[in-house]
């Protein structure tokens, strides 16, 4: 295989990542809330069941329990799951799905002994759950960018022109907006 075609495979790969990354990337993120979601519904099933009822108990000043606060994130959840694997209602999807992330990384802050091993350096495997949702934050920035018809871009040249255009038009866009 000479250069030219290592080039050639690699654009092609490149065009396909593209092209099918940003909807698998949905998919994936879909099956992931589906299944923890569907977790939760059976009591003491999902490893997190106890931290995120704990956290939901205290967020709401022991006013809402584990009886209702289990179901209720288990349908959240397995919702956001729906969402995203159906692509429909996909705003109202992200917005679910960015305010259960904001109460997920809570116990970091009001569970801290569960958390951390060493503060802030040592995570606890409860921790380390927590803080990986930055992945699944960052995904859904990804998926979010796409709502509006956005896609990702696999030529660099074409890639480029898009920013420039997108940038004259937020320029533009600020500017009649500073002479109202």
């Amino acid at each position: 295989m000479n250069a030219r075609d290592v080039s050639a495979l690699d654009r092609r790969i490149t065009m396909w990542l593209a092209r099918y990354g940003p909807p698998l990337l949905r998919i994936s993120l879909g099956i992931v809330f589906l299944w923890f979601g569907a977790l939760k519904f059976v009591p003491g099933l999902s490893p997190a069941d106890e931290l995120a009822t704990a956290t939901i108990s205290k967020l709401t000043f022991g006013f809402v329990g584990p009886g209702f606060s289990r179901p209720m994130l288990a349908l959240w959840e397995s919702l956001i799951g729906l969402g995203l694997l159906t692509n429909m209602y996909l705003r109202a999807t992200l917005l679910l799905l960015a305010l259960q992330m904001l109460g997920t990384v809570t116990p970091l802050i009001l569970f801290p002994a569960e958390t951390w091993k060493l503060f802030p350096i040592a995570l606890t495997l409860e921790g380390q759950y927590i803080v990986k949702n930055i992945v699944l934050v960052t995904a859904a920035f990804v998926v979010g960018a796409t709502v509006r018809g956005g896609a990702m871009i696999a030529s660099g040249p074409i890639a480029a022109r898009a920013r420039r255009d997108e940038l004259a038009d937020a320029s533009e866009h600020a500017a009649t907006h500073a002479s109202e």
